[in-house]
């Protein structure tokens, strides 16, 4: 591990979904807990901050956490709204604090607007309800491809980034252009700046690899009881909540619920919801300044183990 004069600030493990940024993180806190530092972890995942919603998002239960103090899990209930405005200095307060302890935080996660957020410097653009309130009512009576493509036409290089069916993140991006000419001021910035020193990991698996170990993972979500997860969900009040409601897995399973999927077609929905996320997560990280890349499933049959090379760009 690096010296103390290198040692940097912050370590991010970064990655599309399904490539064991969580395993990578606990073996990283337990290698620098074993050089004498503690090393905590803070999350950066929008769906593990909601309490009950376990098996769709992959958490790792306090059983298996060894002994590291983790933050930011089970956090919010499903009735609220996750937000990056409402993450980041909540994040960063975190951050501050385990340095304080002189601890090093390890930030893991997979949804690039939350990590960057917090290792990049990031001001997040004006908000206005009225405008908010109209363009969410054209939404529901449009849907979000009329308004995907409306944004398409006043900002392509937002749109690009943008999930045409996800009618929440069209419309803030709409508002956005209207409420400041440089555009989506909230994305990745074209020239970002670390907020912190900053260790950067992400972890990538071949595209086809990934593919079959995603599509049996939301199989083995459905065999370890996602269905009956969301079933409990319903009563805290999930459906009602705009952010948990729509989380991938748990949107299908309760469609599933109330009879519009059978079980073979929220499984498969999950699976190609779940192969586009980790294209765009990928795309994403893509574009990080500084990202030391780490296969997962090195072609080298001699290649070291994950947690060495990781350890070894440390030092």
């Amino acid at each position: 591990m690096a010296n103390a004069e290198r040692r940097p600030a912050l370590i991010a493990v970064v990655g599309p979904t399904g490539t064991g940024k969580s395993e990578l993180s606990l073996d990283l806190a337990e290698r620098i807990r074993a050089r004498g530092q503690l090393a905590e972890i803070v999350n950066a995942d929008a769906m593990q901050f909601y309490r009950g919603m376990d098996i769709g998002t992959a958490k790792v239960p306090e059983r298996d956490r060894r002994g590291i103090s983790h933050h930011l899990f089970d956090v919010l209930d499903v009735t609220e709204d996750a937000s990056v405005a409402w993450y980041q200095p909540r994040a960063r307060d975190i951050v501050e604090q385990i340095l304080q302890r002189h601890a090093v935080p390890i930030l893991v996660g997979g949804s690039g607007l939350y990590v960057s957020s917090v290792i990049f410097d990031f001001a997040f653009p004006p908000r206005d309800p009225a405008v908010r309130a109209r363009l969410e009512t054209e939404l529901a009576r449009l849907g979000p491809g009329t308004l995907h493509a409306r944004l398409r036409e006043f900002a392509p290089a937002t749109a690009a980034r943008v999930d045409p069916a996800n009618g929440r993140r069209v419309v803030r991006a709409l508002e956005v252009h209207e409420l400041a000419a440089e555009g989506h001021g909230g994305a990745l910035p074209e020239r970002p700046m670390p907020w912190r020193p900053v260790d950067i990991i992400g972890l990538r698996t071949p595209r086809e690899r990934l593919t079959a170990r995603l599509d049996a993972r939301v199989e083995r979500m459905w065999r370890d009881g996602l269905v009956a997860e969301a079933t409990a969900l319903i009563p805290l009040g999930i459906d009602h909540g705009t952010t948990a409601s729509r989380a991938i897995g748990y949107a299908q399973a309760l469609a599933q619920l109330r009879g519009e999927f059978s079980e073979a077609e929220a499984i498969a929905r999950t699976q190609q919801l779940t192969r586009r996320y980790a294209r765009r997560q990928m795309s994403w990280f893509k574009r990080y300044p500084g990202i030391t890349w780490l296969d997962t499933e090195p072609d080298a049959t001699d290649a070291p183990p994950l947690i060495e090379r990781a350890t070894a760009t440390l030092d």
